[in-house]
């Protein structure tokens, strides 16, 4: 009877013992098996760039207890995207500046590709920091502007350089004849440069409806050698039906705009013809075409540095992985 009330007692005792006494160890492991996931915030360490200054993460209890990112959980509920990316193609140099202006930030630069056949502009509006060792950004949110070339250009340089039979030359200049100026007076420089006259556009009409042209065939000079050959030179003379000399203007000038709904340039172009089988064929060289479009890509890169008032460079930007 003793032994029973003893345990009686030594039982009511535990139940009366305060909360402080109870056994660390056990706390531990009933811990241990405990199950769920809270939400705690990791902070970066010193020197580490790049990277926010707190992530907040998933901590795990249970049988396998673990850390994991809440990114991707949040992901699949994301209502707008994390970053700006993709290219904006503008259709005109307007354009182009606007989005500039509506997207840039203290980095966004501008880079212009001078490749006269295939000139553009392309602003990076997610640039790297404009400072010494500045952090590095994507690069990945642009606006590209790609020079459209205008159909009466693409024309002229498609016919530059290729002969053209009497007719077909007259067919040719019937079509795009708006698109040749006079002679102005910066266009005298022209004549002293090429050592010819710069024709009119009824002059060059004239010349492609209707030019005859008689070649005589003289002997200029005849020398017999030692050896006993005798060497010959001819003399070629170009003359017109009347047997006056012929006199064809060597210069015309364009006046046209380059790019599509662009600013009308002068650029000069050499008139040439030759003689094949007793028919006359025409052609023309347009005077350094490559000089006439980088100064043009030069001076729109010059106006979007003044109107997005964003640095601008010559070349192309770095590749995004």
């Amino acid at each position: 009877m003793a032994d029973k009330s003893a345990a009686a007692e030594l039982s009511a005792g535990e139940h009366l013992l305060p909360p402080l006494a109870v056994d660390l160890g056990i706390m531990a492991r009933l811990g241990t098996k405990a199950d769920g996931v809270e939400i705690v915030t990791l902070h970066k360490p010193a020197g580490m760039l790049g990277v926010p200054d707190e992530i907040p993460v998933a901590l795990r209890r249970g049988e396998q207890p673990g850390i994991s990112s809440v990114a991707q959980l949040f992901a699949e509920y994301r209502q707008h995207p994390q970053k700006k990316a993709g290219t904006a193609n503008a259709q005109t140099f307007e354009s182009f500046c606007t989005l500039a202006n509506r997207h840039k930030t203290d980095d966004s630069v501008i880079f212009a590709n001078m490749d006269w056949r295939k000139p553009s502009l392309t602003a990076i509006i997610d640039y790297h920091q404009n400072q010494p060792g500045g952090l590095a950004d994507n690069g990945r949110h642009r606006i590209h502007y790609a020079f459209p070339l205008s159909e009466e250009w693409q024309k002229w340089l498609e016919m530059d350089g290729q002969p053209m039979k009497q007719q077909d030359f007259a067919w040719f200049l019937e079509d795009r004849i708006l698109e040749v100026s006079s002679p102005e007076v910066a266009d005298l420089a022209y004549e002293q440069q090429f050592g010819t006259k710069i024709a009119l556009a009824s002059q060059l009409v004239e010349l492609s409806r209707g030019l005859n042209v008689r070649v005589d065939s003289v002997v200029k000079n005849a020398v017999t050698l030692q050896t006993g050959e005798a060497s010959i030179q001819f003399e070629e003379a170009h003359t017109d039906a009347a047997g006056q000399p012929l006199k064809v203007p060597g210069l015309f000038i364009l006046n046209i705009a380059p790019f599509f709904m662009g600013d009308k340039v002068r650029i000069p172009v050499r008139l040439r013809y030759r003689l094949v089988g007793g028919k006359i064929m025409w052609f023309y060289n347009i005077y350094r075409p490559d000089l006439v479009i980088t100064e043009t890509v030069r001076a729109s890169l010059f106006e979007a540095k003044r109107e997005t008032e964003l640095p601008a460079y010559e070349g192309s930007p770095e590749m995004t992985a």
